[in-house]
């Protein structure tokens, strides 16, 4: 997931306290941080209502980026490879960390 975060979204890692090597700080910008534990995995239920969001600046090359990772993404329904827009006029879409995690894109960003 470190990997993940770090080459889909260029969130550069930062120095964390713990210094054990099982978890990973990342800056997501406007001095918030993201932290990445290592640990066994248990099962959780995940749907896309519960997801984190995150605004770019052009959602044409953040796909673009995707499909350079051959990263799947979708719209809200489900179609694959697809961008939804808003009733405002926002692009989104919706794509899954590795660890299953949805993660909403849209570019409302400012």
């Amino acid at each position: 997931s470190s990997d993940f975060y770090k080459n889909v979204f260029g969130f550069p890692e930062i120095d964390e306290p713990f210094k054990d090597g099982l978890h990973t700080w990342l800056d997501i910008g406007n001095n918030t941080s993201m932290h990445l534990i290592q640990a066994p995995w248990e099962p959780v239920t995940i749907n896309k209502i519960n997801h984190v969001c995150f605004s770019v600046p052009s959602m044409d090359d953040f796909v673009k980026n995707l499909d350079r990772l051959k990263i799947e993404y979708e719209d809200w329904p489900g179609n694959k490879n697809k961008i939804n827009i808003r009733p405002d006029g926002i692009k989104q879409i919706y794509l899954k960390d590795p660890d299953g995690y949805w993660i909403e894109i849209n570019d409302e960003y400012k």
